[in-house]
C-alpha cells in the first residue's frame, strides 16, 4: 500500500517511539499549551512576565505549563539576568499547531 508519509516516517517506529510521541501529543492537547507555543511562534522569546500578560495567565498556572513543555523539550528556557525567556524548542510543536489549524486535507 502507498503512503503519503516522508521516507523518515514510512515504516511503524518502535513501541517506545510510539509511546514517547502519545505523550507529547497528549501535552499538546492542552488549550493553554497550544496558546503557549502559538505566543512563542508569533511573537518570538519572552519572560513569564510577558506571556502572563499576553496570555491571560496567572503566575502559577503559566509556569507548571511551561515546566511540563520544558521537560518534553517543547521549549526551552534560557536565564537573562533575573528573568527566564522561554522559546519554541521543538519545532514540530508548531507544525502539529498549523495542520489542526488548517482546514486542508492531507495529501
Amino acid at each position: 500500500m502507498k503512503t503519503n508519509l516522508p521516507d523518515k516516517c514510512a515504516g511503524l517506529p518502535a513501541p517506545a517511539e510510539l509511546a514517547r510521541l502519545a505523550a507529547v501529543l497528549r501535552l499538546l492537547a492542552h488549550p493553554d499549551r497550544l496558546r503557549i507555543i502559538a505566543r512563542l511562534e508569533r511573537g518570538g522569546a519572552a519572560p513569564v512576565h510577558e506571556l502572563m500578560a499576553d496570555l491571560g495567565q496567572a503566575q502559577g498556572a503559566l509556569s507548571q505549563h511551561l515546566n511540563h513543555m520544558k521537560r518534553a523539550g517543547l521549549v526551552q528556557a534560557e536565564r537573562r539576568g533575573k528573568e527566564v525567556w522561554y522559546s519554541v524548542a521543538d519545532r514540530r510543536a508548531v507544525k502539529v499547531l498549523h495542520c489542526m489549524c488548517c482546514k486542508q486535507e492531507a495529501p
